[in-house]
């Protein structure tokens, strides 16, 4: 894994499909200038066919074309990873296709996301008492991530630590030690796991796909995702 680098930007620039030394047939045309108008989104190959009416000979053919001739490419979708999923080369995948900063190549990230907690518990302790925006901050100052995290995106794997334990989440009643957060305002501090001195570690369930699984909320049986369809959920309790 490979979080060092910068974020690229969502969108190259355009091809000049004129200044091509191998012109593109009217089919190939036609078929770019449908996966482009997807933009960030893409399509898979069998919306390809029905959005233009092409012989599924002749959408196979151009869609290999049209990839050597590095104008589109196959981006995994984690909706439906069983179609192939075509997008304009100068656009990068919307999080909706992607799965965002948790997802890398399609999987759910579980070592990032493990980091992630790691920083989060270890903001939330030397702060003794956190409010979600305080540890943001403090984690895109720390320079540990070259992704940017957005509060929400932070405020999934608190809400993960507080199921499993690792925080506690309270509201500010304005006074005494809450007393420079706003009443009724959220914030975190760590329990007795870090009353030795010792700054504290995520606890067991971080070695299990469920607890760290921001997404968790969203899975079910029949869903999208789904413990009977989570390969790593499959692997631990094989373990």
């Amino acid at each position: 894994m490979s979080r060092s680098q910068g974020p690229s930007s969502n969108k190259r620039k355009r091809p000049d499909l004129n200044s091509t030394a191998d012109p593109l047939t009217e089919h190939e045309r036609l078929l770019y200038d449908v996966i482009r108008s997807k933009q960030d989104m893409g399509m898979s190959s069998e919306d390809v066919k029905s959005e233009t009416n092409v012989p599924a000979n002749l959408v196979s053919k151009s869609l290999k074309s049209l990839q050597a001739k590095n104008l589109i490419k196959v981006v995994v979708n984690i909706q439906s990873k069983g179609w192939k999923h075509y997008m304009a080369s100068e656009f990068e995948p919307s999080k909706q296709i992607s799965g965002g900063a948790w997802y890398a190549g399609g999987s759910l990230d579980t070592e990032f996301i493990a980091l992630v907690r790691e920083q989060c518990v270890k903001h939330v302790f030397r702060l003794k008492l956190a409010t979600l925006e305080g540890v943001s901050d403090l984690i895109r100052r720390s320079g540990v991530f070259a992704v940017d995290l957005s509060n929400q995106q932070i405020e999934e794997i608190m809400k993960a630590l507080v199921l499993d334990n690792e925080i506690t989440e309270l509201k500010s009643n304005g006074s005494g030690e809450f007393a420079s957060i706003p009443t009724g305002k959220t914030c975190y501090k760590c329990g007795s796991k870090g009353a030795g001195g010792g700054e504290p570690k995520t606890g067991a369930l971080a070695s299990i796909p469920c607890g760290v699984c921001p997404q968790i909320g969203l899975c079910t049986p029949d869903g999208i995702i789904s413990p009977t369809t989570c390969v790593y959920y499959t692997k631990w309790l094989d373990f």
